[in-house]
Order: structure tokens, then sequence, then C-alpha cells
């Protein structure tokens, strides 16, 4: 009994620090979506050049400074962060709509249904994610967004399905479903009011993970030059031009990198799981 009283007292002092860090991370979150939204119109064209300015030092004007072509580095990084977020975002959903529809499907029919879907996603799990978004990136020579973004939701939807398709599996098995099904109460009831209830919270943390994994994944490409091309502001590709003049310029390099570092943390902090009370 003791031992039972102290786990439950460690879980309870353990709730607010999850709290503490979910509430920061959706704050910083907030900050750098306000900072994506707004930033691209005060600081205005991110491939705006002045060779006068070259690799001018940050000051009130441009807090962040100058780079090699005298570009604002602010409004790029701006740029870059809405570019980041809103390329994240839709090919996270795509991948979740994609999956989850295929999963309950699969779920559902079973069968040859069952067989073909699995086939197909165990194909996309033989390859590496990386390589999938590298083979679309390439198929665009001049950097287009549309392959990249069908690259990042191609190369995340296995994993929705595969969750959805097992934890649906179980919960149409149960007897609340098969009650549900005897009282002709149809698919969207037992969707709305059986499935979506427990899949909701495993997908919202799946989609944090695919924030990040989008994310990272396009910066991956961006330092490795492939996919998006200059001028473009992209996060990776700007880390990679600021390299070069990192001892005259060290600021060109630290505010990717920063930002980069700080849409990791804020979602992973989001999807930090709540301690329940058993």
């Amino acid at each position: 009994m003791s031992s039972l009283l102290t786990l439950d007292a460690s879980a309870a002092d353990f709730r607010p620090r999850r709290s503490f860090v979910r509430i920061a991370a959706a704050s910083g979150l907030v900050i750098l979506v306000l900072f994506a939204l707004v930033g691209p119109f005060l600081w205005g064209d991110p491939a705006a050049q002045n060779l006068a300015r070259f690799l001018e030092g940050p000051n009130a004007a441009e807090p962040l400074g100058r780079d090699e072509f005298g570009r604002s580095v602010l409004a790029r990084v701006a740029h870059a962060t809405r570019l980041s977020l809103v390329l994240g975002a839709a090919s996270v959903i795509t991948a979740l709509l994609l999956g989850c529809v295929t999963g309950v499907l699969a779920a559902w029919c079973g069968g040859w249904v069952d067989a073909v879907l699995r086939g197909i996603s165990e194909t996309f799990v033989a390859l590496p994610a990386l390589l999938i978004v590298l083979l679309f990136a390439a198929m665009s020579p001049g950097g287009g967004l549309l392959t990249l973004y069908i690259g990042l939701a191609l190369a995340q939807w296995v994993e929705y399905f595969r969750v959805v398709r097992a934890r649906s599996s179980q919960l149409l098995g149960s007897s609340a479903v098969e009650a549900a099904g005897l009282l002709q109460l149809g698919p969207v009831h037992i969707v709305r009011r059986h499935l979506w209830p427990e899949l909701k919270p495993i997908l919202t943390t799946l989609a944090s993970l695919g924030m990040v994994t989008s994310i990272l994944a396009m910066s991956t490409l961006g330092f490795i030059k492939v996919g998006l091309e200059p001028p473009r502001a992209e996060l990776g590709l700007m880390i990679a031009e600021a390299f070069p003049h990192y001892d005259a310029a060290p600021w060109i390099a630290l505010a990717p990198i920063v930002v980069l570092f700080s849409l990791t943390l804020c979602f992973l902090g989001l999807r930090q799981p709540e301690v329940k009370r058993s």
C-alpha cells in the first residue's frame, strides 16, 4: 500500500511539470507562428539585394544584420519559418487524412482490401522516409514546392495507416461496437463515438512528431541543396549558404539554427502525454 501511495504522489508531482512543458511549448509555438505570419509583411521581400550592405552587422533597423548579398536576414528567417510551418502542416494533414481513411477502411473491410493496403504500406516501410522525400524532390530540378510536399506526405502516411489500422481492428471487435451494429446506428456513429475518441490522442502525438519530421527533412534537403533552390528563403538552405561566412558574420547561420531548434523543441513539447491516475 505504501508503494502505491508513493507512486501516486510521484505521479501527482510529475503532472505539473508535464503541464508546464506543454504550456511553454505552446507559448513558444504561438510566438513562432506569429513571427511567421506577421514577419513577412513587416520586413518585406527576402530576396531584395543591396550589395553595398554586404555582411552588415546587426543594428536597430536590422536586428539580425544582412547576408553576403545584402539581404535582410530577419526577413529571410521570417519567410523561411512560414514556409516550414505551412509546408509541414500541409504534409502532415495530408498524411493524417490518407493514413486514417485507409487505416479505418482496412480494419473495417478486411479481406483483400486489407491485404492490398497492407502490401502498399509495407512497400513504403521498406524505403527510408528521407529517401522517399529525396526522390520526389529530385523530380523537380527547379525546386518546386509541390513535389516536396507530395514526398513529405507520402513518407509519413504509412505511420498513421499502421497505427490507425491496428487500433481500429481492436475497437471494431469490441462489444460496444457490436452493440452499435446490432442497433443499426450506422458507420458514422461508430466512427464518431467509438473510434475517434480513442484515436484522437494517438493522432495528436503522431501529428506533432510529423511536424518535426517534415521540418527537419525539409531543412536537411535544403542543407544539401536538393529540392528548394536559391534565392528562396528556407532554413536549411540559409544555414548552408551562411557557412562560408561564419567567421565574419556568425549571426547569419545562428538565426535559422535557433529557429529550427525552437520549432523542434516546441513540437516535441506539445506531444508530451498527460499522466493519468490509475
